[in-house]
């Protein structure tokens, strides 16, 4: 992990980003008249980012963008910090100090943020690694108001995110639902929670039938794992409970995927298992007074002889029957499992996150994810603020009883599609029949993968989710 330290005082003739409001004092820096010109002239014009280069290193002045407000400030300095990472990378800088003299401490910890996602790279299985590898290492902060807590904070909760992102990147021919868990449990031995996997043999003894049938076309076990961060200050006594779809590998089954831009990306189905995964991580390691219990169902989702089908039904943990007439809507009914063995825990709310649904893809694309529930009003929109203060928006869906209508079964107690239209919502509605209590669902199947890349999101797995939902639980912890 790079170090990001505060310190009082500027060094001299090192890369410097000045995080700046466009009154700035300029003589309080190292500057000619000239350069202090050609600074004045481009505020003039409403730039927003300005280099100078003193030969031994680069000065770059970063400014909030005057099309910008509110929360979209934040993230216009994330996405400046990727432009400026493109030039660090061209250059081989990996050493810099990042100086706050903005007008607000958010736009310094924010572009940080942006330059730390924009520092990923999933290099691994590239034969000329070691040509391709670039990190900066180490990051001075010269600021009176952000603390090291605070940097130490954005460091780990980034480090959480490409964490993720490594997890969703990786290939199911390494990433089993085995190795899965045995990341779980690694992340939860260097943050400090408690990770409990369950094997086949265990959820076989639970019944889980919604995990067993969806893994009988494989030759690799399923796993379950149980996460738990319980602070000794935790301010709540009834966790939030994290539920994350954990599908190595999707091959629609005998519901057979295409592969063009479909199948051949499928190894990111376990995004949301990620997701909740490295939350943990980051909540245990800044040490977030909030009680929380995540769980991952995982396996992989192939065609083999002893498939399950279209028309079968089976019985689920909890002894809900379901008729199966899609086998690629396996998401639900292994999340269905977990959200059944989660009521034990009498939840205070339960989030699930998914790549549920092409239909949410197709209705929200990559900027945001779809989210819906019956969780109240003041939940949600807490939910939702969260998203807009990292910019992982939620496009709230309508949660009407009467979609619940649409998957019932002429032959079992649901079946695991809805029909033609409101697919993320009617899968949704699947995923609600095995709560009790506060349930809200978060469909990333847009922006949790991205092919052709995105800003300091990157390119392949994005992580999405990991700051949303430590934003928002470490925002409850503080009410």
């Amino acid at each position: 992990m790079r170090e990001i330290l505060t310190a009082e005082k500027r060094i001299q003739n090192i890369t410097s980003v000045i995080i700046a409001s466009k009154d700035i004092d300029l003589d309080i820096f190292d500057l000619t008249a000239p350069e202090k010109d050609f600074i004045k002239t481009s505020l003039s014009k409403k730039a927003s980012s300005i280099t100078i280069n003193k030969y031994s290193h680069w000065l770059f002045f970063q400014f909030a963008e005057e099309k910008s407000s509110g929360y979209a400030i934040n993230e216009a300095y994330r996405n400046s910090a990727f432009k400026l990472h493109k030039m660090l990378s061209r250059e081989k800088i990996t050493e810099l100090q990042v100086i706050d003299v903005a007008e607000d401490k958010l736009h310094t910890k924010a572009f940080i943020e942006g330059l730390c996602l924009s520092d990923y790279q999933f290099i691994k299985y590239f034969s000329n690694k070691a040509e391709r590898n670039f990190e900066i290492t180490k990051i001075t902060l010269i600021s009176s108001r952000i603390s090291q807590t605070e940097a130490d904070e954005i460091n780990t909760l980034t480090y959480a995110v490409c964490s993720a992102r490594d997890l969703i990147n990786e290939p199911a021919s390494f990433l089993t639902s085995t190795q899965l868990s045995k990341d779980f449990e690694r992340m939860a031995q260097e943050a400090g929670f408690e990770a409990e996997v369950f094997d086949k043999a265990k959820i076989e003894s639970l019944q889980m039938g919604g995990i067993l049938a969806v893994n009988k076309g494989s030759v690799e076990p399923p796993t379950f794992t149980v996460m738990t961060w319980k602070p000794a200050n935790a301010v709540n006594k009834k966790p939030y409970v994290l539920v994350g779809k954990g599908v190595v590998y999707d091959s629609g089954g005998l519901s057979l995927k295409p592969t063009p831009d479909s199948m051949d990306y499928m190894k990111c189905d376990m995004a949301g298992a990620a997701a909740v995964a490295s939350t943990m991580y980051a909540l245990a390691k800044n040490n977030v007074p909030v009680y929380v219990i995540a769980l991952t169902p995982s396996t992989d989702n192939r065609l083999d002889a002893h498939s399950y089908s279209p028309g079968d039904v089976i019985t689920m943990y909890g002894g809900t029957t379901v008729e199966v007439l899609n086998t690629d809507a396996e998401g639900r009914l292994i999340l269905a499992d977990a959200l059944e063995f989660a009521k034990q825990f009498e939840p205070e709310l339960t989030i699930t996150i998914a790549t549920l649904t092409g239909a949410a893809h197709r209705a929200i694309g990559e900027l945001g994810m779809a989210g819906m529930g019956n969780a109240d009003s003041v939940t949600f929109e807490m939910l939702e603020k969260a998203g807009w203060e990292v910019y992982e928006r939620i496009a709230r869906l309508p949660f009407w009883d009467e979609y619940a209508e649409m998957i019932k079964s002429d032959i079992a107690d649901l079946k695991n599609i809805g029909g033609d239209v409101a697919g993320a919502i009617t899968a949704g509605k699947f995923l609600e029949h095995f709560t009790s209590g506060p349930f809200i669902h978060l469909d990333i199947a847009g922006p949790s993968f991205s092919k052709k890349g995105r800003s300091y999101h990157g390119k392949g797995g994005s992580g999405v989710g990991v700051r949303l939902l430590y934003n928002f639980l470490k925002n409850q912890s503080s009410k």
